[in-house]
C-alpha cells in the first residue's frame, strides 16, 4: 500500500519546528538580549549553510550566484533577516510569541502586495478576500484583554512590531525571489539539474551575510555609544549562561536551518498551497505551549482569532 501523505506530515512538521523556534527564540531573547542572540543566530546559521553548500557543491560560498543575484539577496537578508526578525524578535519581548506568529499570518499578504507592485504578479480578489480575513482574526485575538498576560490590551509598541515582522517577511520572501532568479539563470544549464535544489539554501546563506553583517555592526555601534558599557550580556559573556545558549541553539535549528529546508522538501511531495496553508497552523499550536511555559491565559476569543487568521492565509493558496 503506498503512503500519499509524506508532504503534508513534512508540513505539519514544519509548523510544529516553527512553534518550537519561536517559543526557544522568545526565551533566548529575554537572557540574551535581541542584537547578542541574532549575531550568534545569523553566526551558528551562516556555518551551517556553508558547510551544507560545500558538501553539496564543493565551494562553501556560491560565487557563482553572480553580482545581481548577491545584490537582490542582500538586499533581502538586510530587510528580512534584520529590519523583520528586529521587530519579530521585540515584538517576542512586548507581547511575547504567541501574539508575534499570529501577526506574522500578515506576511503572505505583504507578499502578495510586494509582488504585485514589484514584479508585476497579479493580486486577485482571491488575495484581497484572504487578507480581511487574515486581518479580521487578528483583530479578534488582539483586541481580547484576557488574553494577555497582564489583563490589559496590547501595547501599541508591541503590535507595531508585529505588524513590521510580517512586513519584512513578506518584501524579504519577494526581494529573494528576485535574487534566486538571478541565481538560476546564472548556473550553466548542463549544472542546473544536479544543483537545482540547492540554490534556495545557497541563496539563504547569502541572505545571512547579510544578517550576520547587520547585527554585529549595530551591537559594535551600540556598545560605542555606551561609552565602554555592553548590552544586557556581552557577546562571550552570554556562553555561560547554558539555558540561553540552548535556547539559541534550538531556534537556528528548528529555524532558519532544518525548518527552511522541510519547508522546500514539503513543497516536493504536495501542492504548494497545501504545503503552505499547513505550515501556517503555527498561531494555533503556539496556544498552549506558549500558556505552559509564559503562563499566557488561553480564551475562547484568541483561539477563535488565530483559526480565523489561518484560515485567512488558506485562502492565499486554496482559492
Amino acid at each position: 500500500m503506498t503512503f500519499n501523505y509524506i508532504g503534508e506530515i513534512i508540513s505539519l512538521m514544519v509548523a510544529a519546528l516553527w512553534t518550537v523556534s519561536a517559543l526557544t527564540a522568545e526565551v533566548a531573547s529575554k537572557r540574551m538580549g535581541v542584537y547578542v542572540l541574532n549575531v550568534w543566530r545569523m553566526g551558528l546559521a551562516l556555518l551551517l549553510s556553508m558547510l551544507l553548500m560545500w558538501v553539496t557543491t564543493g565551494q562553501a560560498l556560491p560565487l557563482d550566484a553572480g553580482w545581481e543575484a548577491w545584490a537582490w539577496l542582500l538586499a533581502s537578508g538586510f530587510v528580512g533577516y534584520f529590519f523583520g526578525d528586529w521587530c519579530l524578535f521585540n515584538s517576542y519581548l512586548t507581547i511575547g510569541s504567541r501574539f508575534g506568529q499570529l501577526f506574522m499570518t500578515l506576511a503572505p499578504a505583504f507578499t502578495a502586495f510586494f509582488a504585485w507592485t514589484m514584479i508585476g504578479q497579479i493580486l486577485s480578489w482571491n488575495a484581497l478576500l484572504a487578507m480581511v480575513v487574515t486581518l479580521a482574526g487578528i483583530g479578534i485575538a488582539v483586541t481580547d484583554s484576557k488574553g494577555t498576560e497582564n489583563g490589559e490590551p496590547l501595547p501599541r509598541r508591541g503590535v507595531l512590531f508585529g505588524l513590521g515582522a510580517a512586513l519584512g517577511q513578506g518584501l524579504g520572501l519577494v526581494l529573494s525571489k528576485i535574487g534566486l532568479d538571478h541565481y538560476v539563470s546564472n548556473v550553466p544549464v548542463e549544472q542546473l539539474a544536479s544543483i537545482e535544489n540547492v540554490l534556495p539554501f545557497g541563496s539563504n546563506l547569502i541572505r545571512c551575510i547579510a544578517g550576520l553583517i547587520c547585527y554585529s555592526a549595530w551591537l559594535y555601534l551600540r556598545n560605542q555609544s555606551r561609552r565602554g558599557k555592553t548590552d544586557e550580556k556581552t557577546f562571550w559573556g552570554v556562553v555561560s549562561d547554558r539555558r540561553a545558549m540552548l535556547a539559541m541553539v534550538t531556534t537556528v535549528f528548528s529555524g532558519p536551518f532544518i525548518g527552511v529546508g522541510l519547508s522546500l522538501t514539503a513543497v516536493q511531495y504536495t501542492a504548494a498551497g497545501i504545503a503552505s496553508t499547513l505550515m501556517a497552523t503555527t498561531p494555533i499550536l503556539i496556544l498552549f505551549p506558549s500558556r505552559w511555559l509564559f503562563h499566557q491565559p488561553i480564551t475562547l476569543r484568541a483561539v477563535l482569532g488565530a483559526f480565523v487568521s489561518c484560515i485567512g492565509v488558506s485562502l492565499f493558496f486554496l482559492l
